[in-house]
C-alpha cells in the first residue's frame, strides 16, 4: 500500500486534491484501499475540465433543429405491419435480439427503501417492477420459442440488492443463465470551489454518471464482448421503471431492418405543446432528442397541415440499436452535462456540510447524444395507453396509481 499511497499523494498534489485523504488514518485496512483506488481511478484531467465548463455561459444554440421523420404504427396498413413483423420475427427466433434495463436508480421518491426494481406496484398479485418486466421476456419466450438474454446495469448502490432479490425469487421463473448483471459507471461530485467531494464515511463521493453512460459500462464490463459472441445483432435498451414497456417488438425491429437502419426509437405523442418532456428531432440532418427548455414557445406550438405538433415526438427511453452502432458509440465518449443539486459531504475539517440549496456539481451523459453518431434513425409512434406507463413519483402524474391504472386496463384490453 506503502508505493500506492505515494502515487495517490503525487497525483492529488498535482491537481489540488490533498482533502481526499482527510480521513485516511482513520479508515480501516479496507477503506482505505478503495479510497486509494478510488482516487487512482479518477481521471483529473477529466473532471478539471468539466469543472471549467460549469463556469461558462451556455452559448445561444445555433444548431438547426427540425422536425424527424415518423411512422405512426396505428396508421400502417396491414400489409406493412406484415413486412415488418415477419422480418422482425425472423430476427428474434434467430436468437439476434438481446434487451437491457437501466435498473441503478433507487425507489426513494416513491418512498421505497431498495431499488426501484423491487417496487411492488399494488396489483393484486404484489409483482414487482422486475417481475412485470420479466413477464414480457416469459410471454416472449413462450411465444417465440426463443430464450433472449436480459442484461441489468445496476448501480453500486443496489447491485447486490437486485442481485439477491432475484435470487429470492428464483429469477421469476426466467432460467437464471440468461440473467446478467453489471454496474453503472460513476463520477465524482464536484463542490462549487472546484474541490472533489468526500462523503460521510471519508470515501470519494460518487454519483452515477447518467443513462448516456450504459455505453460505456457496456464496454468495459464486456457486455457487447459476451453480446457478440452469442450472435447478438441488436439490442433493446430501456429503462425499469415504465411497466408497459415492450422490450421484444418484432416491428420495432423489422422497421429497422427495413429501413437500414442501426437504431429505432418509439414515441408517444406528446399531450399538448407545454408537456415537459424531449423530442425526437434532427439537429444538424442528425437524428437527436431536444428537451423542452431548448425550444422556443413558437417552436412547441408548431403543428403540420393535420393539425398534429411538429415537434410531438416524445422519446420514451425504448430503444433499438445494432450491435455495430453499440460498438461505435462505445467507442467515443459522449458529452457530460451538468446538474446543479443538493450534496451532503465532509469537509476538511471533517465537519459534516448540508444544504438547502443545490451546492454541488454532478454529471450525466445523456442518452440520446448517442444519436447524433448515426446517419438515420427509425422512429415509431405508438399508442401511449399501450406502451408508457411510467412509475417516477410518489403521487400524481406518472405515479403508481397511474401505472397501476394503465397496466390493469392495458392486459383487460388485450389478454
Amino acid at each position: 500500500m506503502d508505493e500506492k499511497l505515494i502515487k495517490v499523494k503525487e497525483l492529488l498534489k498535482k491537481y489540488n486534491q490533498e482533502h481526499l485523504l482527510t480521513f485516511f488514518d482513520d479508515l480501516n485496512p479496507e477503506n482505505k484501499e478503495l479510497l486509494l483506488n478510488q482516487v487512482l481511478d479518477i481521471d483529473f484531467e477529466l473532471m478539471l475540465k468539466l469543472y471549467e465548463n460549469t463556469k461558462k455561459t451556455v452559448e445561444i444554440d445555433t444548431d438547426s433543429i427540425e422536425p424527424i421523420p415518423y411512422l405512426d404504427k396505428s396508421k400502417l396498413s396491414q400489409d406493412e405491419l406484415d413486412l415488418y413483423y415477419e422480418k422482425g420475427l425472423e430476427a428474434i427466433k434467430s436468437g439476434k435480439l438481446a434487451v437491457v434495463t437501466m435498473a441503478g436508480g433507487q425507489g426513494t421518491r416513491l418512498g421505497h427503501n431498495g431499488p426501484k426494481g423491487t417496487y411492488d406496484l399494488g396489483l393484486p398479485s404484489h409483482k414487482s417492477i422486475f417481475e412485470i418486466l420479466c413477464d414480457t421476456l416469459i410471454l416472449a419466450k413462450n411465444t417465440y420459442g426463443v430464450t433472449i438474454p436480459w442484461y441489468l446495469m445496476t448501480s453500486n448502490e443496489n447491485n447486490l440488492a437486485t442481485i439477491n432479490f432475484f435470487e429470492e425469487h428464483n429469477y421469476f421463473g426466467y432460467p437464471k443463465e440468461a440473467v446478467h448483471f453489471f454496474k453503472q459507471g460513476e463520477l465524482p461530485m464536484i463542490g462549487t470551489d472546484g474541490k472533489i467531494l468526500l462523503n460521510e464515511n471519508g470515501l470519494v463521493k460518487l454519483a452515477a454518471n447518467g443513462h448516456g453512460g450504459i455505453f460505456e459500462s457496456m464496454f468495459k464490463n464486456n457486455v457487447l464482448k459476451d453480446m457478440k459472441t452469442n450472435g447478438i445483432e441488436w439490442v433493446f435498451i430501456g429503462g425499469v421503471d415504465n411497466v408497459l414497456v415492450k422490450m421484444v417488438d418484432p416491428i420495432l425491429m423489422g422497421l429497422c431492418i427495413n429501413n437500414n437502419t442501426l437504431a429505432g426509437g418509439k414515441s408517444v405523442v406528446k399531450v399538448g405543446p407545454k408537456e415537459k418532456v424531449g423530442v425526437f428531432c434532427k439537429r444538424n440532418q442528425k437524428p437527436s432528442v431536444v428537451e423542452y427548455t431548448e425550444i422556443t414557445e413558437e417552436m412547441a406550438n408548431l403543428t403540420d397541415e393535420n393539425g398534429e405538433l411538429l415537434f410531438g415526438e416524445s422519446h420514451i427511453l425504448c430503444n433499438l440499436f445494432n450491435i455495430r452502432a453499440l460498438e461505435a458509440i462505445s467507442n467515443n465518449s459522449l458529452p457530460y452535462h451538468s446538474a446543479f443539486k443538493k450534496a451532503t459531504y465532509m469537509n476538511d475539517k471533517k465537519e459534516q456540510v448540508s444544504s438547502d440549496v443545490p451546492n454541488a456539481y454532478k454529471f450525466e451523459a445523456f442518452i440520446f447524444d448517442a444519436f447524433s453518431t448515426l446517419d438515420n434513425m427509425s422512429i415509431l409512434r405508438v399508442n401511449r395507453v399501450d406502451e408508457f406507463a411510467p412509475v417516477k413519483n410518489a403521487t400524481g402524474v406518472d405515479s403508481p396509481e397511474t401505472a397501476r391504472e394503465l397496466y390493469t386496463n392495458y392486459y383487460k384490453n388485450n389478454f
